[in-house]
């Protein structure tokens, strides 16, 4: 069995994926082999799944810019995939809220801080690990509410954005929560607000946005399993079954947590929804702050 991940070695994405396909090939008593094709925002890697034998010896293991990085590109169905109808949804596997962290030479304490700098014309700039990433989205819808205009400064991942904001080369960026942790004890970095509904357990004293003021700015990461459209139901229920015993594991659930993930679980249909969710909603957003790739 091979699980397509479709960004490069060394990400998150990537250890998670490996993480479970470890634990899959033990339950399954076969070897499960992860295969990265990166390239066009993990457009290339899906549509190489969207197109193999629905056999389930091809799986796709992807983060939630699976839903919208083909409206980002401009791309249609028929140039890449078809992010409705096109697979067979697995598992939600994980949940990753986003954080926005600031270099502490930036002054800033809070988001009210950054955006009164912003408004007072100080050029603010945030890095986020490319555009049409949930952590450019989110940014931008900030942006918009808040009548500001923060630049932006794309990366190639998390680690680079990571890097400049500590270096102070950037003065804020948005991230998930796992690579930063270790510099807020150290004071090398201001935690200012994270995107998710609630506050997160593992970083607690952190305000959300909609404490911040910015009610209806929700928005998260999130990976899981498809399948090729056509693979049997039956494959499809025996893979959710093992994943939702791997997400028990307590192992699973502590390496999870160094990634600033929780798991998640349940029916394939409730990816299914999920991912229609993200299409609409914050496809939607993508669409009315005409975002694009770079």
């Amino acid at each position: 069995m091979t699980v397509v991940v479709s960004y490069p070695p060394g990400g998150d994405t990537d250890a998670i994926a490996r993480l479970f396909a470890d634990k899959l090939a033990g339950r399954l008593k076969q070897s499960v082999i992860v295969e990265n094709k990166g390239g066009a925002g993990g457009t290339v890697g899906n549509a190489y799944v969207g197109r193999a034998a629905p056999d389930g010896y091809t799986l796709l293991f992807t983060p939630n810019p699976f839903t919208t990085a083909p409206m980002v590109l401009g791309l249609t169905p028929a140039q890449s995939y078809d992010v409705l109808n096109g697979f067979e949804p697995i598992i939600q596997t994980a949940v990753q809220p986003l954080v926005l962290v600031a270099n502490p030479k930036s002054g800033f304490k809070s988001v009210k801080d950054m955006i009164a700098a912003a408004k007072e014309g100080k050029p603010v700039s945030y890095g986020s690990p490319g555009a049409g990433s949930p952590m450019h989205v989110v940014a931008e819808w900030l942006n918009r509410e808040a009548k500001v205009n923060i630049q932006h400064v794309p990366y190639r991942g998390v680690g680079p954005s990571v890097t400049d904001v500590v270096a102070g080369h950037i003065d804020t960026a948005w991230v998930t929560l796992g690579p930063v942790t270790q510099y807020f004890a150290a004071g090398r970095l201001v935690p200012l607000a994270v995107g998710d509904a609630q506050r997160t357990p593992l970083a607690p004293n952190i305000p959300t946005l909609v404490e911040s003021g910015y009610k209806d700015i929700i928005v998260g990461a999130w990976n899981g399993f498809f399948a090729p459209k056509g693979t049997p139901a039956e494959i499809v229920k025996l893979l959710n079954g093992h994943l939702n015993e791997i997400l028990k594991d307590k192992e699973v659930v502590e390496k999870l947590a160094t990634y600033g993930a929780f798991p998640h679980g349940g029916e394939p249909a409730e990816l299914g929804r999920t991912n229609a969710r993200e299409y609409e909603v914050v496809g939607g957003i993508i669409k009315s702050l005409g975002i694009k790739a770079q």
